[in-house]
């Protein structure tokens, strides 16, 4: 006797006003759970799962949107029914979403406190599995003109040249910039080479008339302002 095949299932199999489409064209995008956003973005699900359950799996196997977001490429590429194209789909409507906000010279965002620096960069930095060096370069009003990666590796004195740091800021005619950086480890803790390099950063601003406002470190979840602590602003 034959067993039982396995059914498909599909979207189209849901009642119309469950299917994530249908959903956001009658709600809004702010209406569907992740997992309903994440099957807009594959379209069809694989044999036994529809697109929603798809999206609910990934998202069980990787803990969530944060660790979706960390998850190496390759890794994403190498679970049931992605594949590259799917996988670059997903990894593409992160960084879009990343990138909105600097996307409008009317709409970029204006630095008024530390949370407001982290909050542009922390969410994607504390996902990095390396440090990685940026400037967040501001105008006279403190709009945000660019974020610019400087360095990838580690940050520390006898590798950072204070002038790389500067480059983009004086490419842009920016008034003001705040230096970010991560720890992969999680724990944004300031090291001694962190002191000595917003050291060295801010006395080179002093010289070039750029205004250092801050360098942030970020870890997992939190982010400490060496500015705040006082450390290498003295």
């Amino acid at each position: 006797m034959d067993e039982p095949s396995t059914p498909v299932y599909r979207i189209m199999d849901l009642h119309e006003t469950d299917r994530p489409r249908e959903r956001l064209s009658l709600l809004g995008p702010q209406a569907l759970s992740h997992a309903e956003l994440i099957a807009i973005l594959l379209r069809v699900g694989v044999h036994g799962e529809n697109a929603v359950q798809v999206g609910q799996r990934l998202l069980q196997t990787f803990g969530g949107l944060r660790g979706l977001h960390q998850a190496p490429f390759e890794e994403l590429v190498n679970q049931h029914g992605i594949g590259e194209a799917k996988a670059a789909q997903i990894k593409a409507a992160i960084e879009l979403g990343r990138r909105l906000t600097l996307e409008s010279t009317e709409e970029r965002p204006v630095i008024n406190s530390p949370a407001d620096a982290a909050a542009l960069v922390q969410y994607e930095m504390s996902a990095l599995e390396q440090e990685h060096l940026r400037v967040l370069l501001l105008d006279t009003r403190n709009h945000v003109l660019e974020i610019a990666e400087v360095y990838r590796g580690s940050v520390n004195t006898s590798q950072i040249r204070v002038g790389e740091i500067f480059k983009a800021a004086i490419r842009r005619n920016a008034s003001a910039l705040i230096v970010v950086h991560n720890h992969p480890s999680g724990d944004p803790t300031p090291s001694p080479d962190d002191v000595a390099v917003t050291r060295a950063v801010v006395q080179a601003g002093k010289l070039l008339d750029v205004d250092v406002l801050d360098h942030l470190i970020v870890g997992q979840g939190r982010y400490v302002s060496m500015k705040e602590r006082g450390l290498g602003f003295q």
